[in-house]
């Protein structure tokens, strides 16, 4: 004679809470793939959601974007969902007051110093290599040839003859090329 063994099985129950987390959880991942096929670029630079942040006095990582509605307001859209509305005039009188006053990140200072040096380079006609952002130094080249290292640290501008050498000082980018002795380039 055989015998059954009935055992019982679960028997999965979906509360409202567990639904709504697993929909949580499918709209982030559609989200994320959206985001991997289709990134979208983010209109405010760190220093643009520091201005607003000052501006409002609110952290500036929870700042998503801003927008002006009918030419005279200005939202600020946050990540949480929230908005704020405020008159562009004002808006745009305390930027400028918020912009003169910030001090600039040692990133935004790079940027600024590299499109210097950038700017400097092709006045005398000279290209500047991969820039080391640590050390922020480059080597400048002229027609091919190895015409000296330029950089700039906390004493300011500098430039060498050589790899291995004594640092030449200078006010700006421009002033240590010419310390180089490279003619300013002259157009054709």
């Amino acid at each position: 004679m055989t015998y059954e063994t009935h055992t019982q099985q679960a028997i999965p129950s979906f509360s409202v809470d567990e639904q709504a987390l697993a929909q949580a959880e499918l709209y982030s991942h559609l989200e994320s793939q959206a985001e991997a096929v289709a990134p979208t670029q983010d209109p405010l630079t760190s220093r643009d959601r520091r201005i607003i942040g000052e501006i409002i006095k609110v952290q500036p990582e929870s700042v998503r974007t801003i927008w002006i509605e009918g030419g005279i307001t200005v939202w600020v859209q946050f990540f949480d969902g929230g908005r704020l509305p405020f008159d562009r005039n004002w808006f745009a009188k305390r930027v400028a007051e918020v912009k003169a006053t910030l001090p600039e990140t040692p990133l935004e200072r790079n940027e600024r110093l590299s499109d210097e040096l950038e700017t400097a380079c092709t006045a005398f006609g000279l290209y500047h290599g991969e820039i080391d952002w640590l050390s922020f130094s480059t080597k400048l080249y002229r027609d091919g040839h190895l015409v000296g290292f330029v950089g700039c640290n906390q004493e300011g501008w500098y430039v060498r003859p050589r790899q291995y050498g004594v640092n030449r000082v200078a006010g700006s980018a421009k002033d240590v090329i010419a310390l180089l002795r490279v003619r300013t380039a002259v157009a054709a």
